[in-house]
């Protein structure tokens, strides 16, 4: 095995102080720009590899970000985990993301590897049924700042960046209304995830100002999957809903998809909408109605904020809540026929 080469190999080499080469490789004034040119020549001609470990050690640092998400196969969270990476990798942090799966154990278990990794902060979207508490004391009592986003624990205040869940749930319900639906169904997920809570509001609220009856037949609690959508169009069918509001676009669409293959035609017999505005809303015939989350922005918001927690630049804790714009995306999926026509 080769030995690792080190500062006093290169100190050699030049024939200074092995002080002058760290002061050089670690761009100190105190060395001349000739100087740091000829040592950082040599240290790579080399193959010197700075310690950072070592380095991050001594200042109590890892410069190291941890993420936990419910799920990685969304194209939600793949926009997220973009926009977090654009800022972390530019101001020098690495990224260890990890899902619990909607599983609350594997989110605890998680959060333990994490600490042990020495994240600096966290990133969490939690999991169905967690509360946002369990697991993560040790994060509070060793002062390492958790973000909470999209997903933010019921009840708590904390510091989180999340959308209006609640009112653009109420927009997407009261335009289905609008364009004639009048035996409307929401497709949703875990009540105990507070998106999904919120956006079950939301759909409540625009049912009442609209004068329309609520009964919990209308609410289809699911885990939003492909199969979901699919088991949720067969009820819709048997209970003659024309509008159906889902919690995401791909249990929107596969549930759409299935209501086509037994005859009916959208958005004349059934009007729909998602959530997300996923990839999968623009590609699917009709196009599908949507509530566009910036998730990239999301990511670049939330990874701004904790790094600047932590660089000191403001405490997250002074002004926990972010509350990030959403907006309506109308698509052909939901528009009543006398307005396609026109």
């Amino acid at each position: 095995m080769h030995k690792e080469v080190t500062i006093y190999d290169i100190a050699e080499k030049l024939s200074i102080s092995a002080s002058t080469v760290s002061r050089a490789l670690n761009a100190n004034s105190l060395v001349n720009e000739k100087t740091q040119q000829k040592i950082i020549a040599m240290a790579t001609s080399m193959g010197y590899r700075s310690n950072t470990f070592a380095a991050n050690l001594r200042m109590q640092r890892s410069n190291t970000i941890g993420l936990i998400v419910p799920r990685l196969n969304s194209y939600f969270m793949s926009e997220v985990i973009s926009g977090i990476e654009s800022v972390t990798n530019d101001a020098g942090y690495n990224l260890i993301i990890s899902q619990s799966m909607e599983n609350v154990e594997k989110e605890i278990s998680n959060l333990k590897t994490m600490f042990n990794n020495r994240v600096d902060g966290l990133l969490v979207s939690v999991a169905a049924g967690s509360n946002g508490t369990t697991g993560f004391d040790i994060f509070q009592d060793r002062k390492i700042p958790v973000l909470f986003f999209d997903r933010a624990p019921n009840g708590l205040t904390v510091p989180s960046v999340t959308i209006d869940n609640e009112n653009a749930a109420f927009l997407i319900t009261q335009h289905l209304i609008e364009m004639g639906a009048k035996n409307l169904f929401h497709i949703t997920g875990h009540q105990s995830v507070s998106v999904y809570k919120e956006r079950t509001t939301g759909f409540k609220k625009a049912l009442l100002a609209a004068g329309l009856a609520f009964n919990e037949n209308q609410l289809i609690v699911t885990d939003l999957s492909e199969k979901a959508g699919i088991t949720a169009a067969k009820l819709i069918a048997e209970l003659k809903g024309d509008g159906v509001f889902a919690a995401n676009d791909s249990c929107a669409a596969t549930c759409m998809n299935e209501l086509k293959s037994q005859g009916f035609k959208m958005p004349q017999d059934v009007k729909f909408a998602g959530f997300n505005n996923d990839l999968i809303s623009r590609n699917i015939d009709p196009a599908l109605t949507t509530i566009n989350y910036p998730g990239f922005e999301m990511g670049k918001v939330i990874a701004a904020k904790l790094l600047d927690h932590l660089s000191n630049k403001l405490d997250m804790n002074a002004s926990p809540l972010i509350t990030m714009k959403s907006e309506l995306v109308i698509r052909a999926s939901s528009m009543s026929p006398n307005v396609i026509a026109s």
